[in-house]
């Protein structure tokens, strides 16, 4: 292990040591990279990654897209609602189980995944695609170790 990969014993670690605090702050940056190619369409970050995952299944319940997105639905409820008002998105009782409310995309909500292109992030990062690939699965490797270890 080299010298400056050598994890400082924790009296004496930094804040730029943590590594909570370099994935709170990427995300910062990753939220700030977006916010120009969001707000050209008047969307927030949340909404938008709401809008990729029904995008990538239609008629989700609230339930299903809430655990995708790690959001509860008293916080997903009002992102769908506000979709739904800009005609992205529709919600309707599941005529098997009216207790679930299944969510999709209008067709307004579909073209809007063209106007979101978000490729010049990718370069932005400064990373390989293979690197990119490499970064992405290690830090779901993180949050999936992350969550099982809070089940416990």
């Amino acid at each position: 292990m080299s010298k400056a990969n050598k994890i400082p014993k924790a009296k004496d670690l930094k804040l730029t040591d943590f590594l909570c605090f370099a994935i709170y702050s990427a995300n910062l940056s990753f939220g700030k990279a977006y916010k120009p190619i969001l707000d050209a369409v008047g969307l927030t970050y949340t909404q938008y990654i709401t809008m990729i995952a029904l995008y990538e299944e239609g008629n989700q319940t609230v339930g299903g897209l809430g655990e995708k997105l790690f959001l509860e639905s008293n916080t997903l409820t009002p992102i769908l609602k506000k979709l739904e008002a800009m005609g992205y998105v529709t919600r309707q009782r599941d005529s098997a189980d009216e207790r679930q409310v299944l969510v999709g995309l209008t067709a307004e909500g579909r073209a809007l995944r063209e106007k979101t292109n978000s490729d010049a992030l990718s370069e932005a990062s400064g990373l390989s695609l293979d690197e990119f690939a490499e970064t992405r699965d290690a830090v779901l490797k993180l949050r999936n170790n992350l969550n099982r270890a809070l089940k416990k």
